[in-house]
């Protein structure tokens, strides 16, 4: 075992997409040690997003219509008041991100170009390349990362949380070259992405199995909406792990959801634009009734494929799928969690000494339904108010107790697990359905151990089966009324191990 421990004033950032990186680049005086599963320069799950950023940019826009837009969406759950803080702090941040190098889209007027995603009131979603904004922005963070002298980039899987004896995070215990690592900090952020990869089909790389929670959960965090988990309703389903994505800007420019037959599928009156839980289950169920799904842009976008959307065709064209003239057969797939670690309005979470932005935190910005491109909005907000608080605080230094890794969990019961997740916590859900997972769950671990994606599939699931009602993105098919009341949830790890107790 190895210790290396930081500077009094360093903070230690879990993570290096999105969040992690903007969080670190504005930290500036203070020192930022950066810690990455993978070299930095191989990107992060971040580099996947195809849509953009969304932010009030356009005249006749709003904060507050983007801020209501937001509320409305998602089921009764979100903070109005985080809303509309990150709306209010969105236009800003898109044009810091401009002035960092991101080359978003622009008119001959050198005015952002803007797209209209699902359930916003108007177009504001800023984009690259019509679907390279997630990789754009990576490429330029990474660049300017390396660049400054205050950001240390480390190597290393971080495997759990260390903490001081009363009860405060003071590090991370993580799998280096040289080893097993304890690196012992004052402040700890964890920007580690969500859980796609717990799902048999999901958008995100398989990494992403929400090691951040399960750290957080097992140190003793609070765990907010845990239950929520939203599906992209037009994953390419072509057999691949992942399956990648059909931007949902091709159904803002005009694509259609189909069956074999040309029927329409979406019977809502924004279309394919209804908010993306209405979606995905009506993409789910034509599924389910053997109706093939597709995702037909011959007409709308035709010959400007290649040009508008070049991921998207090169993964059609490499399935060979030309969806100039082809349609592109979709499913529901596993794409971003709206739960996560609970954190306040300035991202602090319930423990001394951790902080918790991007996918990885519940923030109460999505509620039970993530408007779309707000992820990269939630993720630079919180990153930078994150920064701005440290920024102005004493330095701390915590004394950590020794930690023993967590087991690994086999590739054969991640796959078992991935399947059994996509089964019965997926797109619908019932009682029996999750608590037969639960006891799989405890089947698995009592043979193999806590491992991480267990603790994080498990706080999913216990959530899932309290909740009796269907809100948002958790649709449970034994329940398909929506409460009167909109209820947040929060549960620690004991409590969803009491709750799988008792469905057992």
């Amino acid at each position: 075992m190895h210790r290396q421990r930081l500077p009094d004033d360093a903070v230690l950032i879990i993570g290096a997409g999105l969040a992690g990186l903007y969080l670190a680049l504005n930290l500036k005086p203070r020192k930022a040690v950066v810690l990455a599963a993978k070299p930095v320069s191989e990107g992060a799950a971040s580099a996947w997003a195809q849509g953009g950023v969304a932010a009030a940019l356009a005249a006749g826009d709003s904060p507050q219509a983007h801020a209501a837009d937001t509320v409305r969406v998602g089921a009764g759950l979100v903070d109005p008041a985080i809303a509309q803080m990150i709306a209010e702090d969105g236009p800003g941040l898109v044009r810091n991100l401009a002035s960092l190098g991101v080359p978003f889209d622009r008119d001959a007027a050198g005015e952002f170009v803007l797209s209209r995603e699902a359930a916003h009131s108007a177009a504001r979603v800023a984009r690259v390349s019509g679907d390279l904004a997630g990789k754009s922005i990576m490429e330029v963070l990474v660049a300017r990362a390396k660049a400054a002298d205050w950001i240390e980039l480390a190597e290393g899987k971080a495997l759990d949380l260390l903490t001081d004896a009363q009860g405060g995070v003071a590090g991370v215990l993580a799998a280096t070259e040289d080893g097993l690592t304890e690196f012992t900090a004052g402040e700890v952020v964890i920007a580690s992405g969500g859980v796609g990869g717990l799902y048999a089909v999901t958008t995100n790389p398989p990494s992403s199995r929400g090691d951040g929670l399960a750290m957080a959960a097992r140190a003793g965090a609070v765990i907010g909406e845990a239950e929520f988990v939203q599906f992209h309703p037009t994953a390419m389903d072509i057999g691949r792990d992942p399956a990648p994505l059909a931007t949902e800007a091709l159904r803002g420019d005009g694509a259609l959801l189909v069956d074999a037959d040309g029927a329409r599928l979406v019977d809502h009156a924004e279309g394919e634009l209804a908010p993306r839980d209405i979606v995905a289950r009506a993409v789910h169920r034509a599924k389910a009734a053997g109706r093939q799904p597709y995702l037909d842009a011959r007409h709308a976008i035709g010959e400007a494929f290649p040009d508008r959307f070049p991921t998207v065709f090169s993964a059609c064209m490499s399935a060979g799928i030309d969806p100039r003239r082809d349609l592109i057969p979709v499913a529901p797939a596993a794409h971003y969690h709206m739960g996560g670690v609970r954190v306040d309005a300035q991202g602090a979470a319930s423990l001394p000494g951790l902080s918790v932005c991007g996918e990885a935190a519940c923030t109460g910005a999505h509620g039970g339904n993530r408007l779309a491109s707000n992820s990269l909005l939630e993720a630079i907000v919180f990153a930078r108010r994150i920064a701005e608080r440290l920024k102005d605080s004493d330095a701390v230094s915590r004394t950590a107790q020794s930690a023993e890794a967590p087991p690994r969990l086999p590739r054969a019961d991640l796959a078992q697990l991935r399947e059994a997740m996509a089964r019965h916590a997926g797109v619908e859900r019932t009682a029996s359905g999750l608590a037969g997972l639960l006891d799989e769950m405890n089947a698995m671990e009592a043979r193999t151990g806590g491992a991480n994606p267990l603790i994080a599939a498990r706080l999913i699931a216990a959530s899932a089966l309290i909740r009796e009602e269907s809100r948002g993105a958790h649709a449970r098919a034994d329940h398909p009324e929506t409460h009167a009341e909109a209820r947040r949830s929060a549960m620690t790890l004991a409590e969803a191990r009491n709750a799988a107790a008792r469905a057992a």
